[in-house]
């Protein structure tokens, strides 16, 4: 007999932002309808069991480079969204640097170069260049979710002067559009990276020395001071250290809209770990742990809700790119889509955090920051993007388990708790135990100063 709803994920205990519960999910046409006690049942023509899992909102990453269209030898849109699909990851918004979007024009064509290669949703961001012409409103009406600005040069993205931020950021507050912005100084980067070439340094102590905290602080400063004075939304990506929340924390006291953006990078990794693994940690800003205290001030700022979201960051590139030349030629960048949730995952089950944290932080707040509607939560009218972990479950992050065309993660050899079981995209079965089940199916998300559509 055909049931009522579409799907029932039946025994399980959800859990949202404030607690968790034994509730039973409905699902009609991609949609969670109902969340029942399991002494209320009504008929699904399909029924998952549950027993025994938590049940959690798909995550949501936006902060996610995957190359594509561009040089896709480090990694593409199949290969990066099953990264994510497989780690509980259904929803990400994408931008890569070496195909920047920069007009209507190119974002038109990148839409149509990624129609069926994705495992899970998407959005897209654009960059924005140092150049007054650019099209920053009809890139906003045409589905953007946010604008990258980077502070300094990096990879090969010009450095945005300060006076032409403020310009933007006027116009962005202007739009309603939200930015994410890299943070560091271009005069003291630029600076430093030119004293060690005079000096002759090209080891791994140069990363830490060229990409300075004085550097992060400085540029956090004034666009946390800029976005005050224009009302803009601003995220700061990939905050680093104690340091660089306490800038941030006053500047939101006297008023200033921006929040902090960080990623597992900074709350696992140490600062010294540069001296033995070189390229491999090559990622800016770089990790700033030092010691205990210095980790344990992050996952209060996290815990806390300094840390407004959190992102992979995932910027692959593989071991053989990574080290073909010396640190100074080697890309930047981490590959994180593989382990992000895994990481917080055992955070939260062995006591470092809580499960409602990591959905806030991982699934909730980056779709509210985004406008991406229907995605992070788990209530009726949302996406049923569902992932259902087994919290007995217990693994080794290793190499060979990287689904991320970089084929190697910086935390191999970690022992986690928890597993991800199953993934559902808008109730259809991506991973089954480990396993994908689907072709790509991911849809393209518009962001929501859409008026018009290709």
């Amino acid at each position: 007999m055909q049931g009522a709803f579409d799907l029932v994920v039946k025994g399980g205990v959800v859990v949202g932002l404030t607690g968790r519960g034994q509730l039973d999910v409905y699902v009609r046409e991609g949609k969670v309808v109902a969340l029942e006690p399991p002494s209320r049942t009504m008929a699904a023509s399909r029924t998952v069991d549950a027993d025994g899992l938590l049940v959690l909102p798909g995550m949501v990453d936006t902060h996610v480079h995957l190359m594509d269209p561009g040089d896709v030898t480090r990694e593409n849109f199949p290969t990066g969204t099953l990264a994510a699909a497989c780690s509980g990851v259904t929803t990400i918004i994408e931008h890569t640097h070496g195909w920047p979007v920069t007009s209507p024009d190119r974002l038109a064509e990148k839409r149509a170069h990624l129609r069926g290669r994705s495992y899970v949703d998407y959005g897209l961001a654009a960059h924005v260049w140092d150049d007054a012409a650019q099209d920053i409103s009809g890139l906003w009406r045409r589905g953007v979710s946010f604008f990258k600005i980077f502070t300094c040069a990096t990879h090969g993205v010009p450095a945005v002067t300060h006076d032409r931020l403020s310009e933007v950021f006027d116009l962005l507050a202007d739009l309603g559009a939200p930015a994410l912005v890299h943070c560091e100084d271009d005069q003291i980067t630029s600076a430093s990276e030119r004293r060690l070439h005079e000096a002759g340094r090209n080891d791994p102590g140069i990363l830490p020395a060229w990409r300075s905290l004085p550097a992060e602080l400085v540029a956090v400063g004034t666009v946390a001071l800029l976005a005050r004075l224009s009302g803009a939304r601003v995220t700061i990506a990939h905050v680093s250290s104690p340091p660089v929340l306490e800038l941030l924390r006053d500047e939101q006291l006297r008023g200033s809209p921006a929040v902090a953006e960080s990623c597992p990078q900074y709350l696992f990794l140490h600062e010294d770990e540069v001296y033995e693994h070189g390229a491999l940690r090559k990622f800016t800003p770089p990790a700033r742990v030092r010691c205990t205290d210095d980790a344990q001030e992050m996952w209060r700022a996290l815990n806390s809700g300094a840390i407004h979201l959190l992102s992979s960051d995932h910027a692959p590139s593989t071991r053989e790119q990574k080290l073909a030349g010396d640190i100074w030629q080697a890309p930047f960048g981490l590959p994180g889509l593989d382990t992000t949730f895994r990481l917080m995952l055992d955070a939260a089950l062995s006591g470092r955090t809580s499960l409602e944290r990591v959905v806030g932080a991982y699934a909730r707040a980056p779709a509210r920051r985004y406008g991406l509607a229907g995605k992070g939560r788990l209530a009726p009218g949302a996406d049923a993007d569902l992932v259902l972990v087994d919290p007995s479950g217990q693994s080794l992050i290793a190499d060979e388990g990287v689904h991320s065309k970089a084929g190697w993660t910086p935390y191999a050899g970690r022992a986690v708790r928890g597993s991800v079981v199953s993934v559902l995209l808008r109730g259809v079965p991506v991973v089954d135990n480990g396993r994908v089940v689907t072709a790509p199916s991911g849809q393209f998300m518009a962001g929501p100063g859409t008026v018009e559509e290709d």
